[in-house]
């Protein structure tokens, strides 16, 4: 990952083409567009690619959460259990529906913690989210028996996980609803976009209409369609989706080159004394985006981190300090910083930070280092990265 190392042809082709009826709306101007739909295109390959039912494409993968979140029912006061590892967008898709997170530790997955899920549900929990950072999953077997057994909606936030597997099914595909971005620096990439997949079609229809405000979409003509619900604009272009259209047929050419990568940097590690490597489920088949591996204390993570970067080894992160991924600096949710009133339920909702104990989710996040697995290497640049990595952690 990123896609965009490898735009070529086959992205310029798919874009000259809405270029060509000067169409960038995914809806109406049929006259124009000269049955180009590729939005449209795009939530069938999705479809296919992860094995569901139904596919809706939107603006970016916050969109998605946010879509997902609604499209099931999920609203003001209702509980969603998410990591405290993760990107601020899982968050955020929350509270902008009035809906309140509920943060949790995760374990050496980096995932969440199934037992610390249990824990917090409480008579609001409406939703457990699971998110599969850098590129691997949670335990989705004991979030699943925990949903099924307190009737719970589970909504895989894949989206920096897309390729990887649990069980034979794709990421996302495993729980009631799932999500993709395809930002700029996603593994497959619209430049700006995000998807929701699932097998329920109620959640597929709300969706649909949910994200270009209420249209139910029924005939032909746009202006006349009728609006069943409030909806909001959370639309791709028809730009954005060629490019992604492109990626996607792409997606097992990109896996390959990450497994390459990344199996050659782990087996490198590997025999380096006090380096130990994130745990992933039984059953589960990273995307190998990322390469995680613990070492033995914080202190230790944070040297190392740091001479990596003095010795020209870019793409290496120490998630612990970072101020998006981790909630040590998500000093705007903890301090509920927001430029209008935030409604009741999350002010009443949201817990008290400076009571909360996350050193559970500090022992694993603190001596993690993550490594980007980058698309363009070459296999020489590869090991050269891998002996310099190996050397810089021996001399720590």
């Amino acid at each position: 990952m990123p896609g965009f190392e490898l735009f070529g042809d086959k992205e310029r082709a798919q874009v000259q083409e809405v270029m060509d009826t000067g169409v960038l709306m995914r809806y109406g101007f049929d006259g124009m567009r000269g049955g180009q739909w590729k939005a449209l295109e795009l939530e069938k390959a999705l479809e296919s690619k992860m094995q569901v039912k139904h596919a809706q494409v939107v603006s970016s993968g916050t969109a998605a959460l946010t879509v997902a979140l609604v499209s099931a029912g999920i609203g003001a006061g209702d509980e969603v259990i998410m990591p405290t590892f993760t990107f601020v967008a899982s968050f955020e898709s929350v509270l902008a529906l009035g809906a309140v997170p509920i943060l949790v530790d995760v374990d050496d997955t980096l995932t969440l913690n199934p037992k610390a899920v249990e824990n917090a549900i409480t008579q609001r929990t409406k939703v457990v989210m699971p998110v599969h950072m850098c590129g691997s999953m949670a335990d989705l077997k004991a979030l699943k028996s925990i949903c099924e057994k307190y009737n719970l909606l589970l909504l895989e936030d894949a989206c920096q996980a897309i390729g990887g597997t649990f069980e034979g099914k794709p990421l996302g595909s495993y729980g009631d609803l799932g999500c993709f971005s395809f930002d700029y620096v996603k593994t497959i990439t619209c430049g700006e976009g995000g998807a929701v997949i699932t097998n329920h079609e109620e959640y597929k229809l709300n969706a649909d209409h949910y994200s270009d405000h209420g249209h139910d979409h029924i005939g032909k003509d746009r202006g006349a369609e009728g609006h069943p619900f409030l909806g909001y604009n959370f639309r791709i272009s028809e730009l954005h989706a060629a490019v992604g259209l492109a990626q996607l047929e792409r997606l097992d050419e990109f896996l390959a080159i990450q497994k390459r990568n990344y199996s050659i940097l782990r087996e490198a590690l590997e025999g380096v004394d006090g380096v130990t490597f994130r745990r992933v489920p039984k059953g589960g088949e990273e995307n190998c985006a990322f390469l995680n591996f613990f070492l033995p204390d914080e202190l230790s993570a944070k040297k190392a981190h740091k001479a990596l970067g003095e010795n020209g080894v870019d793409g290496c992160f120490y998630w612990y300090d970072n101020n998006w991924h981790y909630y040590r600096k998500w000093e705007h949710l903890t301090d509920r910083k927001s430029l209008g009133n935030l409604p009741k339920e999350v002010l009443n909702g949201l817990q008290d930070f400076s009571k909360i104990d996350f050193s559970k989710s500090d022992h694993w996040v603190g001596r993690n280092i993550s490594c980007l697995i980058k698309l363009g290497w070459s296999e020489i640049e590869v090991r050269e990265r891998a002996r310099k990595i190996v050397n810089v952690i021996e001399s720590c």
